[in-house]
């Protein structure tokens, strides 16, 4: 297994996310190459969480525009982690 701090890259904190926080869902961004088994032991070795589902989703960049100049940012990946009922992670 890979190191679990290189395929989780930090937790997304959105209004959204912490609504579904209470739910047992929590995002993370995640490497692109990570799958989700992997994603799932890194979750768990990361917060001592038992982890019952994973959802991943690529995140496209959005046009950005800097004076005459148009860019795009990058595009990521979203992993919504479920936890079995009961277990929670702080963020600090």
């Amino acid at each position: 297994m890979r190191d679990p701090y290189k395929i989780i890259k930090n937790p997304v904190i959105t209004e959204k996310g912490s609504a579904q926080g209470e739910k047992g869902k929590y995002y993370f961004s995640v490497e692109k190459t990570a799958n989700k088994l992997e994603i799932k032991q890194a979750v768990e070795k990361m917060f001592k969480v038992k982890v019952t589902d994973v959802n991943k989703m690529k995140v496209h960049g959005k046009k950005k525009r800097v004076r005459y100049k148009q860019g795009l940012t990058s595009d990521w990946v979203k992993a919504i982690v479920t936890l079995k009922e009961g277990d929670k992670i702080e963020f600090v």
